[in-house]
């Protein structure tokens, strides 16, 4: 891949002035097809091997050079494309937006099934269309974690990180818990704090909107207060399947009714029409709930008896690939439609996830998105907003799109060390044996070495040669305290032979933005630092059970429902 990537700059750079800055960056998401790219095949040849490019080889220079756009767009001549960034540099990208939060092991309420966890993400848009979110349970037990990959803009994704983890710990609150919210609510009293956050501080909110997400997620639990007897509250598989189904169901309604304001109104059909795959795990002490729609995915980390790691998948891709899943939304229609329904691997030819929340332009009738589009005032742009005219192929019988979430559970067992949560980009690049290996031997240190095979022993010296170089890369030293950086450094910089390649790296992280979505997608990983002291029998003993506590996190905060504390 890599030869290409470099081929086909070299090829764009012969004729243009590249700058790693324009001046109106491009949105590409899962709804349209990218570039059809047909680089001419370079030679591939493993890191140690490259020499590095230099400025001058890739860039027009001098009085010829001028501004250039294959859209249109106005990019800075003043500056050339520079692919070799410095190992500061390149850290410097890799972590800026890394967290590590320590959990402390008991809460007042028993022991946390967490020890800590680690977080990091990678723009390959501008803006950022992921999101990811953290929080422990205080009405209930538990901590949520969730990873969110937006499409058609960043709208719906911020939307869902902010409001998916309060619907889930409201559902699972009980009926005494959902009464006393409902009586500060009604008596303008503090209200108890339902979830305590971990924020990065470069999170934010949709300040504008926060009034009307109190309000919706009250009409939530006066629903749960008003249906059968709630008791004390939905089991973890219960709350994940119906948070995810109310809230795409209120950000459906939100986009349609009046609101206050006309920023409101447009935000709302933003987060409406735009969309985002989610996948949400809970982790208590009964294990791991993990619910997934779309293409994120959870993996759990195992170590074996021997020392060595395996991947335990949590979660199912739900893409063209998934065969079960593509004849489930067939049998949806008519048999008319079955050759339309999926065509080029993407929904009606279009979206590449089969589940999302959002995308109401795969399940309104097209009459009401042109009313809804049409209500905004005449002076909104909608391609700022990311919102266009426009109805998918073969739209006959809408919705051809859901949220319904795939839900699997998974007892803790003492080998489950950990629990890696991805959006999709992490997983292009990086198998989950592959992440869970990474992962596993940064946490241990020890890098295993399966013994040479008979036929490896059979090798002629160049393949000799090449077998000890691979064994060589697996005992290089971690470069990253952080787990997640650790998976997105080898994500993108890992060579020919599995080492870490310094100019394919930078070469990597320095291209310019109408660039980097070409050749790699926004990255998220979170990994999750499982407590196994829980699966071993010793565990209930309220000795262990009084270790001292591990000092919290600093950047944690309550966060009860009043607007300014949603604003934090």
């Amino acid at each position: 891949m890599y030869g290409r990537v470099y081929a086909s700059i070299l090829q764009r750079a012969s004729s243009y002035t590249l700058t790693l800055y324009s001046a109106a960056p491009v949105q590409y998401a899962h709804l349209v097809a990218l570039p059809s790219y047909q680089p001419q095949p370079a030679h591939q040849c493993h890191c140690s091997s490259w020499s590095p490019f230099r400025s001058d080889q890739l860039c027009c220079t001098g009085e010829e050079s001028g501004n250039w756009s294959r859209s249109g767009r106005h990019l800075s001549t003043r500056q050339d494309l520079d692919l070799q960034l410095s190992r500061v540099q390149i850290n410097s990208i890799l972590r800026t937006n890394e967290q590590t939060v320590s959990v402390p092991e008991f809460d007042g309420r028993g022991l946390s099934a967490v020890r800590k966890f680690e977080s990091n993400q990678l723009a390959a848009n501008t803006p950022n269309e992921d999101r990811r979110s953290a929080a422990t349970c205080l009405q209930s037990k538990g901590m949520l974690f969730g990873v969110f990959d937006g499409h058609g803009g960043w709208a719906c994704a911020q939307a869902v990180s902010e409001r998916l983890l309060y619907y889930i710990a409201v559902a699972m609150m009980s009926e005494h818990s959902l009464e006393e919210l409902e009586k500060s609510m009604e008596r303008g009293r503090p209200v108890p704090p339902i979830l305590q956050w971990y924020k990065h501080h470069a999170d934010f909110n949709y300040r504008e909107s926060a009034s009307l997400y109190i309000d919706h997620l009250r009409v939530f639990w006066q629903d749960l207060l008003d249906g059968e007897e709630h008791g004390e509250g939905m089991s973890p598989r219960d709350a994940l399947d119906c948070a995810f189904k109310r809230l795409d169901a209120d950000i459906s309604l939100e986009a349609q009714v009046p609101l206050s304001n006309d920023l409101m109104k447009s935000t709302a059909i933003q987060v409406a029409f735009a969309g985002c795959t989610a996948c949400v795990a809970h982790v208590g002490t009964d294990g791991i709930y993990v619910a997934n729609s779309g293409d994120c995915r959870a993996v759990l980390g195992v170590q074996n008896e021997d020392g060595s790691w395996s991947a335990v998948p949590l979660s199912q891709d739900h893409n063209s690939q998934n065969r079960d899943e593509v004849e489930r939304i067939k049998a949806q229609h008519p048999p008319s439609e079955r050759d339309t329904v999926i065509t080029d691997d993407r929904l009606l030819g279009v979206l590449m996830p089969l589940r999302a929340f959002g995308d109401v332009r795969f399940k309104w009738s097209h009459e009401l998105q042109q009313s809804i589009l049409s209500s905004l005032e005449s002076g909104v742009d909608l391609d700022s907003l990311n919102l266009y005219q426009y109805t998918p192929p073969n739209y006959l019988t809408p919705p051809y799109l859901d949220v319904a979430p795939e839900i699997t559970h998974h007892k803790l067992r003492p080998q489950d060390r950990f629990l890696i949560l991805g959006t999709d980009g992490l997983w292009d690049e990086l198998g989950s044996e592959e992440a869970v290996r990474l992962i596993g031997e940064h946490l241990s240190g020890i890098h295993l070495q399966a013994p040479v095979s008979p036929s490896e022993r059979q090798l002629k010296l160049g393949q000799m040669h090449e077998l000890l170089l691979k064994r060589r890369a697996r005992a290089s030293p971690a470069l990253d305290t952080n787990a997640a950086t650790h998976l997105i450094r080898h994500a993108l910089g890992t060579g020919e032979y599995g080492e870490l390649c310094q100019e394919r790296l930078a070469s990597m992280l320095a291209l310019p933005e109408d660039l980097a979505r070409m050749y790699r997608d926004d990255i998220t990983a979170t990994v999750v630092y499982l407590n196994s002291d829980l699966a071993k029998p010793h565990h209930s003993d309220p000795a262990s059970m009084g270790a001292s506590l591990r000092r919290g996190a600093s950047n944690c905060q309550h966060i009860g429902l009043e607007q300014e504390q949603l604003q934090c």
